[in-house]
């Protein structure tokens, strides 16, 4: 029994294909990562503020977080044993702006935040330096 090529078939096997890798790709459109320097990332949180979806959070030691931070912010240190668990708490529907000393240790929060489906994410890969040296308001 030999099998007739439909031209038909194919087209609708081609729509139906290309409708699911569609759907497919927009799963992670409402994800958002994304880069600021530190006026964009003041002017956001200058928009921002009192929004309760809306999360400052400084990945550096408790003791450099004491030495200032930016207002509003908390802390949850990179480097402690239950970084990833303690961050696995943390509403992941919420916009959070992530921070640390110089860009790197944030820039590693953040992929472990996109591992662990946050959906929304800014970095501040300056850091809290960066932060300081565009004069930029502290919480001592």
């Amino acid at each position: 029994m030999r099998i007739k090529f439909k031209p038909i078939a194919a087209i609708v096997v081609f729509l139906l294909l290309t409708i699911n890798l569609s759907i497919q790709g927009c799963v992670g459109k409402d994800r958002v990562f994304k880069d600021l320097s530190p006026r964009e990332a003041f002017s956001i949180i200058q928009k921002n503020r009192g929004n309760p979806n809306f999360v400052i959070l400084d990945v550096r030691t408790p003791q450099e977080f004491g030495e200032g931070h930016l207002e509003h912010a908390i802390n949850l240190d990179f480097h402690d044993k239950n970084f990833r668990r303690e961050l696995s708490r943390l509403d992941r529907s919420k916009i959070y702006l992530v921070y640390c000393q110089v860009g790197i240790r944030s820039e590693k929060a953040l992929e472990i935040m996109k591992e662990i489906n946050f959906k929304r994410g800014y970095h501040l890969p300056a850091g809290i330096l960066g932060w300081e040296e565009e004069g930029l308001p502290l919480k001592k």
